[in-house]
């Protein structure tokens, strides 16, 4: 395995968001399932991952399969939330440093979908 998912794994392990910041490339760009314009900047992209981890915070989040290439990894996940089944795929890419660079998430179902955009938004608007 790569040192960038090594770390990431990590910090999925912890649910340790502080380490995000390290992980991260200045530049990095976040992708997700329910907002349709892309997320950029360091900042922005670990509040996204962050409020992320609360949310799939419960012991049932685990990573099921694993793409890996040179600069980028497909890290398919499944977990349960509120009693939905929710399976979803992380594409991951990293720079020369071993930064993240761009993150993007795809999620299925459409209920799971419409359950994670309430409970990010909720996160994300109660962060300072």
């Amino acid at each position: 395995m790569t040192q960038p998912l090594d770390a990431w794994h990590e910090l999925v392990r912890t649910r340790d968001a502080s380490g995000l910041n390290a992980l991260l490339a200045e530049d990095a760009v976040f992708h997700s399932p329910v907002v349709h314009a892309p997320q950029r900047g360091r900042t922005l992209v670990a509040a996204y991952l962050g409020a992320a981890f609360k949310v799939f915070s419960g012991a049932e989040f685990r990573y099921v399969r694993e793409i890996v290439g040179d600069s980028d990894a497909m890290l398919e996940f499944e977990t349960g939330l509120d009693g939905i089944v929710v399976n979803g795929v992380d594409i991951i890419k990293w720079n020369e440093a071993g930064r993240i660079v761009e993150f993007k998430v795809m999620l299925r179902p459409l209920k799971a979908i419409h359950l994670i955009h309430q409970k990010m938004a909720a996160m994300l608007q109660a962060a300072p």
